[in-house]
């Protein structure tokens, strides 16, 4: 009697060759725009400015974090920006408004992030809405409902001083005095970790990578696909749950109006780091870089008194050129 064959599911393994030319050129490029801006002002290189640097970093590195799992899948998430404010929103709600504990309020933050990710993840695998449709629909409505719920007004932590602490106490000057590195960095670092660990040594990261590289040979070896997608958007959406609990720590206020213009700070920076926009490849360490290469930009623009409009014209050149490369380097494979 003939048997059959039974179906395995296969757990793909991570990609060879992960990108490590191209973060090499990240980090040399990041070095270069370090020592350039170092030469041309006295001013840059400066342990204060340094510092100021890396907190500009820790919010919108978070946040591109986040984008890095979506974006690996070939997706993309322009929601990340106004689910941050949001998120910071429903965090003052519940400590100010509510009178919760504190921790209930960055729980709170937090899990309203990965809701707004988890409906993004939905909207684009069960319904099958295109991702810039469907995130872009999601970055409308957490957009309004932040006005709507704050009543258009900053929502304030000044009841609750430890809040400010989260993101501007210094866990390391209390160890070693004098030396004032805010805890945003280290929140960015840690996160950093953790999500190089899940994407590197967890099956969600391995499933994030075969579904950029060949979505419907996932689907064919037996994954569920729409699940691992849902999974991965609700995880960028923790991140921006993260992130906006940062951001309103560092402003000690929930900022409703703000958020817009982050995504794309966010993918630039994702794309600078090497994460190809086609799917299938990237890194959490390419873009950290690439995060860092975005502020040092704009710290040393602005401290060369360069008009913010022509920062932001050759921000937006960088990244042109950041894609270019990638399409090149498609090509060339």
């Amino acid at each position: 009697m003939a048997t059959v064959p039974v179906r395995k599911k296969l757990v793909p393994s991570l990609p060879s060759g992960s990108g490590a030319a191209q973060k090499l050129l990240a980090f040399a490029s990041l070095i270069m725009l370090v020592i350039i801006f170092s030469v041309a002002s006295d001013n840059f290189f400066q342990f204060d400015n340094i510092v100021a640097i890396m907190l500009s970093t820790a919010v919108m590195g978070v946040l591109a974090l986040g984008s890095t799992f979506v974006i690996i899948t070939s997706g993309i998430d322009l929601a990340v920006g106004t689910v941050m404010t949001f998120s910071s929103v429903m965090a003052g709600v519940i400590i100010t408004t509510w009178h919760l504990p504190m921790p209930l309020g960055i729980i709170g933050g937090i899990v309203a992030g990965a809701i707004c990710g988890l409906v993004s993840g939905l909207l684009v695998a069960k319904m099958k809405v295109p991702p810039f449709i469907a995130t872009l629909a999601v970055m409308m409505v957490t957009k309004g409902l932040s006005l709507v719920i704050s009543g258009t007004k900053p929502i304030y932590f000044n009841d609750t001083p430890a809040f400010t602490q989260i993101s501007m106490g210094s866990v390391i000057s209390s160890v070693i005095p004098g030396l004032e590195i805010p805890n945003a960095i280290l929140i960015f670092f840690g996160v950093a970790i953790i999500a190089s660990i899940i994407l590197s040594k967890t099956i969600i990261g391995r499933y994030n990578f075969a579904l950029g590289s060949n979505e419907e040979s996932t689907r064919l070896s037996g994954v569920n696909v729409d699940y691992w997608k849902i999974v991965i958007y609700s995880l960028t959406g923790v991140f921006s749950g993260i992130a906006g609990i940062m951001m309103a720590s560092r402003l000690n206020s929930a900022q409703p109006a703000l958020g817009a213009g982050y995504e794309l700070e966010a993918i630039a920076a994702v794309v600078i780091g090497g994460t190809s926009l086609s799917g299938g490849k990237g890194s959490i360490l390419g873009t950290i870089i690439g995060s860092l290469i975005m502020s040092v930009l704009t710290n040393g623009l602005r401290i060369l008194s360069v008009k913010q409009e022509w920062q932001t014209v050759i921000v937006g050149v960088v990244v042109v050129l950041a894609v270019y490369a990638d399409i090149m380097r498609r090509r060339k494979q």
